[in-house]
């Protein structure tokens, strides 16, 4: 793709009169890259942990526990600026590009000098190497930040998830290359440069345009305020998301860390691969429905919709079978993980609707009121954080859970505030899916008390039957009760619009999940 003109303005083949079909299928770039992406993690994820220790997984999580932060300079922020813009030149993109570069290349010379620093605080010489290493990675995600927003300005979704399966791929087959020839940490080291420099390869090849010299562009200021404040609510983002990993690893050690860091890891992931990896396609779609108020509501309760319904049905398995998946996955020296990771899995589904506010702030352009409600959020989480430390890993898990579902509804009231989205609205779109949850995980808690062999069994090849059995019972009963809330299969033929919307077998225009409009214009 050649982003500009010849006049240097920004140029795209997309036709705004039709975003729902652009995005959708965007969605479905989206989803289907980050499936495959998951299934790439989880064969990483089996091999790696057979090949390297837990000391070795902590030793990592130490130094990315702060290598990430500044990794995300530009990339949190710019790309924003750039998908939110509704005009952009080659000027104001030149010098967004050489801003990024300049700052990342400063701070990776201040993070590979405070290798000393780590290694003397968490008590590990081996820190200071594997931080200037690491540090390589930030300069060289600087390098691909812009091209990558540039791609995701004119939608070119398939683009951006093909890169980034390739690069993910790369990594994955670097890592274990040199975890079978005996690298030890070295090989997630190693694994991690190897990310940094494909996906930066890939964004130079998909989007052939190379900046000009620094101007004094009219509007660039602006870009500038805006990344500001998206990065400023990255960062304390970034700081409540790590502060577990900081306490776990000063106050239990590299070992522990390793096994509380993989529980967290497939914590995540349901949101690392659907939710994150929807927001910028999510804020590029809404972004030019903001004008049309009742639109963009209806538009983003069926999105919160969807949400909810997978994110419920995956909390309600993991919940039930969080110890076996572990178990399989990892092997039996991980078992201290599986009972994390169970304590971990009823936050799986509030995690994916709280991850909806960002699109809420960021398409409307208050990142200053995302930055605001940032602070809320750090403050709330640390004091939680800090209390369930006493009980040490598993109280830290349980830390997490309870304040996503604390902060969840009042972060998207506040987030939908400019323009009267109320809580009402919020809990019709949701709550039927949190009720059949519930109710399923208790049926089935209640069956496994008369069927002792369900939960208290052990081996792989048990676990593996147990994991099947019981996650089809709930899914089937999941499904009964979502339809007998919604009094029919509506829902379930709206997700079945999308799959054909998304395959591009369909083109109707109507939302993923009907909502009443009254109930939407009275919030």
């Amino acid at each position: 793709m050649k982003p500009f003109n010849v006049n240097g303005e920004f140029q795209t083949t997309v036709d705004t009169s039709n975003v729902r079909r652009h995005a959708t299928r965007g969605a479905a770039a989206t989803l289907l890259s980050g499936g495959t992406g998951l299934a790439v993690q989880i064969v990483s994820t089996v091999i790696l942990a057979r090949l390297l220790t837990p000391r070795d997984f902590g030793l990592i999580a130490i130094v990315t526990t702060f290598s990430l932060l500044l990794l995300n300079f530009g990339l949190n922020g710019f790309t924003e600026a750039i998908v939110h813009r509704e005009d952009i030149n080659r000027s104001q993109a030149s010098n967004l590009l050489w801003i990024n570069v300049v700052g990342s290349v400063l701070l990776s010379l201040i993070f590979a000098a405070s290798g000393s620093l780590l290694a003397w605080f968490f008590k590990d010489v081996r820190i200071v190497r594997v931080a200037e290493w690491m540090s390589l990675t930030i300069p060289i995600t600087g390098l691909s930040v812009i091209h990558l927003a540039l791609l995701k300005r004119a939608m070119r979704f398939t683009a951006v998830s093909g890169n980034d399966l390739i690069a993910r791929m790369v990594s994955v087959a670097v890592s274990i290359g040199l975890g079978c020839a005996g690298w030890g940490y070295w090989a997630l080291v190693a694994g991690n440069i190897a990310l940094a420099l494909s996906s930066c390869v890939g964004a130079w090849l998909l989007c052939r345009w190379a900046p000009g010299w620094p101007s004094r562009a009219a509007g660039t200021d602006s870009l500038i305020h805006y990344a500001i404040h998206t990065y400023a609510r990255f960062v304390t983002g970034y700081f409540t998301s790590n502060f577990d990993n900081f306490l776990v690893g000063w106050r239990l050690g590299p070992s522990q860390l390793g096994i509380y860091k993989k529980a967290y890891d497939l914590f995540v992931l349901p949101s690392s691969q659907l939710s994150f990896g929807l927001t910028v396609l999510a804020v590029s779609a809404l972004s030019r429905l903001q004008r049309d108020v009742i639109q963009y509501k209806r538009y983003l309760c069926s999105s919160l919709s969807v949400m909810a319904f997978l994110g419920m049905g995956l909390s309600g398995i993991l919940t039930l079978e969080g110890r076996d998946l572990v178990r399989i996955l990892l092997g039996s020296r991980w078992g201290e993980s599986g009972i994390i990771f169970t304590i971990f899995a009823p936050g799986i589904g509030i995690m994916l609707i709280y991850g909806t506010h960002i699109w809420i702030h960021l398409s409307l352009g208050h990142a200053d009121r995302w930055f605001r409600w940032g602070l809320v959020d750090m403050a709330v989480t640390t004091v939680f954080l800090l209390v369930g430390l006493h009980w040490h890993a598993e109280g830290i898990a349980g830390a997490w859970v309870a304040s996503y579902w604390l902060i969840t509804l009042p972060a998207l009231w506040y987030a939908g505030r400019p323009i009267q989205l109320g809580i009402s609205a919020i809990l019709a779109a949701i709550w039927k899916y949190f009720a059949a949850s519930f109710v399923a995980v208790a049926a089935l808690l209640a069956l496994s008390r008369q069927i002792p062999y369900l939960m208290e069994t052990s081996g792989a090849f048990p676990a593996l039957v147990r994991l099947l059995g019981v996650s089809l019972a709930f899914l089937l009963l999941y499904l009964l009760f979502v339809i007998t809330l919604y009094g029919g299969s509506a829902p379930l033929m709206q997700v079945v619009r999308l799959l054909r919307e998304m395959t591009g077998r369909s083109r109707s225009p109507e939302p993923v999940i009907d909502l009443p409009v009254e109930a939407i214009r009275e919030a």
